[in-house]
């Protein structure tokens, strides 16, 4: 490392939003930064440009309220999960988690056992398990192997017993079905904050790319008018 990084390195400079001294290599100078972030800086530093710096923590502010604009625009207002989306995308952190349900951990007794039911209720097991007990509980009570039936025909007790069924069935298998609806609203609010997140990003991405190829663009056409000027004073000197 030359002498002269190593000052550069070392070189502070002051934050052109909180005022403060930081080492220029933690800052982001003007030039860095995106158009749309730049315009909101402008917002309130006036005199934002060529040769100013600005820290990460207030460059991550102007980020957020970037975002929650661009998040206005479009909806007109910020919600819970859009601002749990801008916090996420402030700090860098991983939005997309497991959802509760996954481990059932806060799931009561109850439901576990709604969902077991409403699931063994759906189940090939439990109707060819239903149709055989029907069939040998009718050829039982027809008379064929005891003389004196329990439930003769028309099989009242078996009509009890399939009404009481039912009559559980049905409420267990609500249970298990608001259960249902509850994990996919969690879902789809899951899917939500990850898709809103991604595209946010992209946009951004796209801004940069967009000012970077500006940028290598103005690079170009400087570094061609200096040839130009480089190649007219050769031709003037040998004139």
């Amino acid at each position: 490392m030359t002498k002269s990084q190593r000052r550069q390195l070392n070189a502070t400079a002051p934050c052109a939003v909180c005022g403060k001294m930081f080492a220029v290599s933690e800052m982001r100078p003007w030039i860095s930064v995106r158009p749309g972030l730049s315009a909101l800086i402008l917002q309130d530093v006036p005199d934002w440009g060529e040769g100013k710096f600005i820290c990460r923590d207030d460059l991550a502010g102007y980020r957020r309220r970037y975002v929650e604009n661009l998040l206005q625009d479009e909806s007109g207002q910020l919600n819970a999960l859009d601002l749990e989306v801008v916090e996420a995308i402030e700090t860098g952190q991983i939005l997309s988690k497991t959802p509760s349900y996954a481990t059932d951990e806060n799931a009561s007794f109850g439901e576990k056992m709604a969902d077991r039911v409403a699931r063994f209720g759906g189940s090939w097991t439990f109707i060819l398990a239903f149709c055989a007990i029907l069939l040998t509980w009718m050829v039982v009570n027809l008379g064929i192997f005891l003389s004196k039936p329990f439930d003769p025909y028309p099989f009242i007790l078996l009509n009890l017993v399939l009404s009481s069924m039912a009559a559980l069935q049905a409420p267990i298998i609500m249970m298990s079905q608001r259960r249902q609806g509850v994990k996919d609203r969690e879902t789809a609010m899951e899917d939500y904050k990850t898709n809103l997140k991604a595209e946010l990003e992209i946009r951004q991405l796209h801004e940069k790319l967009d000012h970077q190829l500006v940028r290598q663009w103005e690079k170009l056409v400087e570094m061609q008018q200096i040839q130009l000027e480089l190649l007219e004073e050769t031709v003037s000197n040998r004139t």
